[in-house]
């Protein structure tokens, strides 16, 4: 039998894989593939046209993919700014006040003064924090405002007590006082102390909403009842000159400037006061600026500048340019940790 090729009819279908995105590359490559052929055939003595498959080896061009790594530098999201950063940033700190002389109040210009101001100041200054602005706010709304945000810190002169310590997160003390009662002249009551407001059921006595005297009068047995709470000092003598109240309680220099400044002669500080004895101890109150709970290293910054300011002997040249505030106001060696042993853990530096 004898063949002879006489037509291809048919090229080959391949399926060949393409990456394109990553640039695919094209090699040189021998395949088999089945063709269809046309053929005459001799058959019997006559020649006659057949359709054929053949296999048939190819040399092609094939395009294999091309596996591509490809490293992307992705920005990390930034980490929010503390406090501290901010206001070295900024060079700006917020601090919270109430207008209570002399620990923190504003001057008919504008500008702030006062034992907590002062100190508060020297201690920014030295950490590069050059100006302080000031957000004025009753006293009970202090640690509320900073911690909604309002300011950075107290610098109010507040006093220490563990129920604020659960609040707040203060610095060790800047200062130490006791406190005082402004009467009628004349003193009719006879009043020299929270012992004997206690021990005589019809005086009412005022003093500011969220003030710590509120407690150490509760504490020697003054009822409720007899308290009533003003908004600040200059509301409180008001109520007391229009006999709301009978007697008006605050810190002894505190008490002593309002005297001053109210310049009322039918009104005077009950002298000698007895300050009152709570557990067996005569109470003596120690004053902070005051951080956010999550502020640690502001906080910790702070009281370690104002550790510089007591071990150099210039705490006192801070404070003792106010009334009422003598040698015998430093703090000592006093700590909040020994004021509030429970409150901080491994917060405090």
């Amino acid at each position: 039998m004898k063949f002879r090729a006489v037509l291809v009819l048919l090229a080959v279908a391949i399926v060949l894989p393409i990456m394109a995105a990553c640039g695919a590359a094209a090699t040189p490559e021998t395949i088999t593939v089945v063709e269809t052929v046309v053929v005459e055939k001799e058959v019997e003595g006559e020649t006659v046209t057949v359709v054929e498959t053949v296999e048939v080896e190819k040399v092609v061009e094939v395009e294999k993919e091309v596996e591509k790594v490809v490293t992307v530098e992705v920005e990390a999201e930034p980490q929010e700014e503390s406090t501290l950063e901010r206001v070295k940033r900024e060079g700006v700190v917020r601090v919270g006040f109430a207008n209570e002389n002399p620990y923190a109040y504003a001057k008919p210009d504008g500008t702030l003064s006062g034992e907590a101001v002062e100190v508060a100041r020297a201690v920014f200054q030295a950490m590069g924090i050059d100006e302080m602005e000031g957000v004025l706010t009753e006293f009970g709304s202090l640690i509320p405002g900073l911690q909604a945000g309002r300011f950075d810190v107290i610098t109010a002169g507040m006093y220490v007590n563990p129920t604020r310590c659960e609040q707040v997160f203060f610095a060790d003390p800047e200062y130490t006082i006791g406190e005082a009662l402004i009467v009628e002249a004349g003193n009719p009551l006879d009043l020299h102390s929270y012992e004997d407001i206690a021990a005589n059921p019809d005086v009412t006595v005022g003093t500011g909403a969220g003030y710590l005297e509120i407690d150490m009068m509760k504490s020697v047995g003054v009822s409720e009842d007899q308290i009533v709470t003003f908004p600040d000092d200059p509301s409180g003598i008001a109520g007391l000159q229009a006999g709301q109240i009978d007697v008006w309680t605050g810190t002894r220099p505190t008490l002593m400037k309002v005297l001053e400044v109210t310049g009322d002669s039918n009104l005077e500080l009950a002298d000698p006061f007895t300050n009152p004895v709570i557990d067996g101890k005569t109470v003596a109150s120690f004053g902070a600026a005051a951080f956010r709970m999550d502020d640690t290293d502001f906080r910790n910054a702070f009281n370690t500048g104002l550790q510089k300011l007591k071990d150099e002997g210039k705490l006192i040249d801070l404070i003792g340019q106010f009334e009422g505030f003598d040698e015998g106001a430093l703090p000592g060696d006093t700590t909040v940790a020994q004021i509030c042993p429970e409150a901080y853990g491994d917060l405090l530096n």
